[in-house]
């Protein structure tokens, strides 16, 4: 059921899933950040990226403390807890990191010396999931980047 998270960029523009697709979208932080900040170079192009995909939404567990805090810094706290709600309500999914995950997050970081944990652990679920997407404003990262599984990861929206 992919749709705009609507507790979290404020509208109603979700659509709802004719049929359950088996492969998610896997999101980063800055791409939760846009859908939540109009005044964001990518809030329209996320926003309507999401209203048109028919895949659930699917947020590493390593992403909601940066976007948490990002969005309460910058936009408030009520913002902070409109993406909570969203959470609670089951809007997105989330994927928490397995031991694999981690020692893959490890690797990753002697690898990539310009690659954070949370980016590396988005990294380690994609792979370990076999995603060939990631939904992220970051391209100048994850396209640096060799996943295991693929040549490349395709960049969203």
């Amino acid at each position: 059921m992919g749709r705009v998270p609507a507790t979290l960029d404020g509208s109603s523009g979700a659509h709802a899933s004719t049929r359950e697709e088996v492969v998610p979208l896997l999101l980063d932080t800055g791409a939760l950040y846009a859908l939540a900040d109009a005044d964001d170079d990518w809030h329209v192009r996320v926003r309507d990226f999401l209203k048109v995909e028919r895949q659930s939404l699917l947020v590493p567990a390593t992403v909601i403390p940066e976007v948490a805090y990002l969005l309460r810094k910058r936009l408030g706290a009520a913002t902070e807890t409109r993406f909570a709600e969203s959470l609670a309500a089951g809007e997105m999914a989330v994927e928490n990191l397995t031991p694999r995950d981690l020692a893959r997050c490890a690797e990753l970081l002697h690898i990539y010396d310009f690659l954070g944990f949370v980016d590396a652990s988005v990294v380690a679920i994609a792979e370990r999931l076999k995603l060939r997407a990631l939904v992220t404003t970051d391209r100048r990262d994850f396209a640096r980047v060799r996943p295991a599984h693929i040549t490349a990861f395709q960049l969203l929206p």
